[in-house]
């Protein structure tokens, strides 16, 4: 799927307090996705001695789609498009692995 389709898309099922000038909603809310994702794994390594189940997997995959979706809001809020942000990335990406710098810590490296 195209990135700024899923984007558009993900945007009409938005329904929170001042869509289109509130990037504190959605940002909350990818934090909050994010954390059940890391909760999921938790138990994966509490309950299932850290074997990946396609239950498991799949729980995890439906947590995914709901931080893609605040991710996606996130941007919309910023006037942000996913496919810059995911070309932007993988540039950034490319840089620092032609640069070996991959490792390591900082925004800047």
């Amino acid at each position: 799927m195209d990135l700024n389709a899923y984007q558009q898309a993900a945007g009409r099922t938005a329904l929170y307090p001042d869509r289109g000038r509130n990037p504190l909603y959605p940002t909350l809310g990818l934090c909050g996705e994010a954390g059940e994702v890391a909760d999921k794994v938790k138990k994966v390594l509490r309950d299932d001695g850290g074997v990946f189940s396609p239950e498991r997997c799949q729980a995890i995959a439906l947590e995914l789609g709901d931080v893609l979706w605040y991710v996606a809001q996130l941007a919309h809020e910023l006037g942000l498009s996913l496919e810059e942000i995911a070309g932007a990335n993988l540039a950034k990406l490319a840089d620092r692995a032609e640069r070996n710098v991959l490792g390591g810590s900082g925004d800047r490296r």
